[in-house]
């Protein structure tokens, strides 16, 4: 594998719908999967981030205030399908020679043979790129040569939804199908515009496709031997509420030569700010640059969507945004992107009004939360115990709200936006909690939460939960006191008084952190060191993950986590206790997690390498980089992992490069792997470009842009002017 590239025999899996996930181009608008354009699987076609269709949630006993629709984005028809045909015989076997993603351009480049059933061949070359300065084209060149034959071919590019996908009993795959309306708006020879609604969101989408060729009114061409060339530009418009939305008159009249131009410079731009380099490792270079380039085009860009789970890779998890934005993804966009940071938190704004309903819905007289599992904003998790109960999701959103604002210092997006999320999670979780004697002492607690381990559900005063709260409610007084400063109206317009804060920072400096004396760590939950130890030797290999051969009933009663939960917030808070006390409580519970969760290890190997475990933040690690690449799961044929993605970033930055980001600044620590010669990123921080370079003989920050600044390299702060060691 070339850092720059990736090919198809760097693949360990020839599984179809896998290739189709890992060569997925997008562009935080629109997502085409890479299946074969002669012969497509089920899971082939166009995603749009936030193109959605409803259905009731049935529920065998309801109650007040549950979930009350699915939402499912819909899988739109295969722009890459062609049907080549000779004298009625189409070219349908098909098998992939080679594929070459350029991550520098983002281009895929592909070839295919293919036969009939009368024994002719062809090979076909296609070349797809996704214009990422237009958030609505998309281009593809096919490129036909006849093997043993020559002669007249009919070719049809019709936009058709392809075979349905088979339900699975896998709750991480998407259930259901949408019954989609259709209306074409023009039909030519060489441009076929229609209009795609659904039924019950209400939602519509105009899919355009202009063939920039000329063929004769039978669509027929004659091969003679060499090989003939065939270009198609579409238009995937934005998404509409019951409006007659058009394709722009002009939107077809561009130079090709000019739109190469602009993806290239594009995609330059965002290497000089986002790369990363390893020297004496090449496979691992090109790995985690392919996991950032996926996470950058996947991520909305309009303040009116998100990441998905998949992001636009698949349709995995129905399309839906978690809290995996805000604690996995949103970091690496702050600190390369932070105008696509910006973008992904406004979504946040976007839905606070459903926000305020749930919180109302739950009972929770003031505030706001925020859905576990949505895509319009409303909650859309039909299993509330490891969905609704999740409060901490509030804590994710406004932890990244705080991150933002420290890297950037954009007072315009606290005034406008931030400060309002936080104010109204702060007032969420000072009306949810309860004041009650904990340990001999008054303390605010939070019962009947589920944190990040969804293996531990529903219990009273989850560490995770607790801490991040305790959080949400500091920095929203804090950040309050900074627009206080600047402009206090905002204030006076957000209803939000002395006295607020005074009891928000009252309740922060109060909120019970549960810790078990016997075994000397912190407990998950007050519940956690009540129950047995799962007996993981007894448990076989192909029982894994849990979730799908243990009924949850059975699961919660012992003492098991899916993921990191409590060393979450060792990694977040590293202030919080001593060096020995982190590692009893990672000791501890790396024996009882079984990282069933993409989410998982990721944070294991950031403590790891701050811990000074060096194998197993490694070990760790390779596990997160190249996840997808390997198909470590399983499951990557139904979409990328896009937090797992994320996390991969935060091992190599947080974790080996020991970045902090606080109200003080940045502060840069050499964790750096014995596999490793030389680490090299670089970081977009308070308007500033830097470039990082750390090796085991010392280090070096040096300033590409922007104006000097004060760094804490390995303890010691350094004002980096041109260079530093």
């Amino acid at each position: 594998m070339h850092n720059k590239y990736l090919r198809l025999n760097d693949l360990k899996n020839d599984n179809p719908d896998y290739r189709s996930t890992i060569f997925s181009l997008s562009n935080g608008h629109f997502g085409v999967r890479s299946s074969d354009p002669l012969h497509p699987t089920a899971s082939a076609g166009l995603i749009v981030n936030g193109f959605y269709e409803t259905s009731p949630i049935v529920y065998g006993e309801n109650a007040y205030g549950y979930a009350k629709n699915h939402q499912t984005i819909v899988r739109l028809p295969d722009l890459r399908y062609l049907e080549i045909s000779f004298q009625g015989s189409k070219f349908t076997d098909s098998k992939l020679l080679s594929s070459d993603l350029d991550m520098m351009t983002g281009q895929l480049k592909e070839s295919y043979y293919a036969k009939n059933s009368d024994g002719l061949e062809l090979k076909l070359d296609v070349l797809t790129t996704v214009d990422q300065t237009d958030s609505h084209r998309y281009f593809i060149s096919y490129r036909i040569e006849p093997l043993n034959f020559s002669g007249a071919l009919d070719l049809s590019k019709p936009l058709l939804i392809m075979k349905k996908a088979a339900i699975s009993e896998d709750p991480r795959k998407n259930q259901r199908q949408s019954n989609l309306q259709f209306s074409v708006i023009k039909d030519t020879a060489n441009l076929l515009i229609q209009r795609i609604s659904t039924l019950n969101s209400q939602l519509s989408i105009v899919l355009g496709q202009k063939q920039l060729f000329e063929l004769n009114g039978n669509q027929c061409f004659v091969l003679q031997g060499e090989m003939t060339e065939f270009n198609y530009m579409f238009y995937i418009g934005p998404i509409e509420k019951n409006t007659e939305n058009q394709v722009p008159h002009d939107f077809f009249n561009i130079d090709l030569v000019k739109f190469k131009k602009n993806n290239i410079a594009y995609w330059a731009d965002f290497w000089n700010r986002s790369r990363i380099e390893i020297k004496g490792n090449d496979e691992l270079t090109s790995g985690l640059n392919y996991n950032i380039f996926q996470l950058n085009q996947s991520a909305g860009r309009d303040g009116k969507t998100n990441i998905s789970a998949k992001g636009l890779s698949g349709t995995g998890y129905e399309g839906h945004y978690f809290w995996d934005t805000e604690m996995y993804m949103l970091p690496f966009f702050i600190l390369t992107q932070p105008n696509t940071a910006k973008q992904l938190l406004k979504f946040r704004s976007s839905v606070l009004p459903q926000a305020r309903l749930r919180a109302r819905e739950l009972g929770v007289e003031e505030g706001a939360l925020f859905a576990w599992r949505t895509i319009n904003g409303e909650e859309a998790s039909a299993y509330y115990p490891a969905g609704t109960a999740q409060y901490h999701i509030n804590g994710a959103i406004s932890y990244g709200i705080g991150l933002y604002y420290y890297a950037t210092k954009d007072v315009g997006f606290l005034s406008d936006y931030g400060l309002e999320i936080l104010v109204e999670t702060a007032r969420f979780w000072r009306s949810f909690g309860t004041w009650m004697e904990c340990d001999g002492r008054m303390s605010f607690v939070f019962n009947d939460v589920t944190g990040p381990d969804e293996y531990t559900a529903i219990v009273d005063n989850n560490y995770y939960t607790n801490r991040i709260a305790k959080h949400n409610l500091e920095i929203a007084v804090e950040l309050a006191e900074v627009i206080k400063k600047r402009a206090p109206e905002i204030l006076v317009d957000l209803n939000l008084t002395d006295e607020d804060l005074k009891e928000f920072k009252q309740i922060a400096t109060n909120i019970y952190l549960p810790y078990d004396d016997i075994h000397q760590v912190a407990a998950q939950d007050d519940s956690f060191f009540k129950k047995a130890i799962w007996p993981f030797s007894s448990t076989p290999k192909d029982k894994y993950p849990l979730l799908l051969h243990y009924h949850p009933l059975t699961i919660y009663r012992y003492q098991v986590c899916k993921q990191a939960d409590m060393l979450l917030a060792d990694m977040l808070f590293p202030e919080d206790s001593p060096f020995e006390q982190k590692e009893r409580n990672y000791d501890y519970y790396e024996n009882v997690t079984t990282h069933d969760s993409s989410l998982s290890k990721s944070i294991f190997s950031i403590l790891a390498a701050r811990l000074g475990k060096k194998r197993k933040a490694y070990r760790y690690f390779m596990d997160t980089a190249l996840m997808d690449l390997d198909d470590l799961q399983g499951n990557t044929e139904d979409g990328l992992h896009l937090a797992n993605l994320g996390g991969s970033w935060l091992s190599v930055i947080y974790g080996f490069a020991g970045v902090q980001i606080t109200s003080e600044g940045l502060i840069v620590e050499n964790h750096l792997p014995d596999e490793w010669e030389e680490l090299k990123f670089s970081l977009n921080f308070s308007g500033r470009i830097l470039q990082i370079k750390l090796t085991h003989d010392g280090d070096e920050i040096h300033l590409l842009e922007g104006d000097p600044i004060v760094v804490a390299l390995n303890g010691e702060k350094i004002n980096i002017i041109k260079t530093t060691r």
